[in-house]
């Protein structure tokens, strides 16, 4: 199976497609936008996704990684480069997928601290790409930008319910 960039962004105009994949001036910020693309990204969760149970959450983040995969796929193309720092709706799409099924882990621990665990685990998993991340990189086009952003989240859940199983357990 070969994984096709979807074609719909092409028809858009070059500026809207580099607000969508920079998240407007959140990828110009100049010192690690990635970082700051995931604190967008964890309000989003917070506004969007705080109450949805885990149907909800892979539905509407599903859509989400859809939506990304066109637009930084498009992006990429537009500015001529390979995932550029800049574009960071990656990461943004992405950090719902760190808190799936995250209510039970309230018994351990605040709100405020789950998604502050959350949020330092996804920087760690997504920078240093371990454990065959950053091979996903090498998918074309917006797969290759979002699916390590993807799978770097989803190492994060499955450490903060490990972490939480661990806690719950002493």
């Amino acid at each position: 199976m070969k994984l096709k960039q979807p074609n719909w962004p092409r028809f858009l105009r070059r500026e809207l497609v580099l607000n969508f994949a920079t998240i407007g001036p959140v990828g110009r910020i100049r010192k690690a936008p990635g970082t700051w693309g995931s604190v967008a990204g964890l309000l989003y969760f917070t506004l969007f996704f705080y109450d949805l149970g885990i149907f909800g959450t892979l539905l509407i983040g599903g859509l989400g990684v859809y939506l990304a995969i066109a637009m930084c796929g498009e992006a990429e193309f537009r500015l001529g480069k390979r995932d550029p720092g800049e574009i960071v709706l990656d990461e943004f799409v992405a950090i719902p997928f760190c808190f799936l099924a995250w209510q039970p882990l309230m018994r351990v621990a605040p709100p405020w601290a789950i998604f502050l665990a959350g949020f330092a685990l996804f920087r760690f998993f997504d920078i240093l790409k371990p454990l065959g991340i950053s091979k996903l990189q090498d998918l074309p086009d917006g797969w290759g930008v979002v699916a390590d952003d993807v799978a770097a989240a989803l190492a994060t859940n499955l450490t903060l319910h490990v972490i939480a199983a661990i806690i719950m357990r002493f």
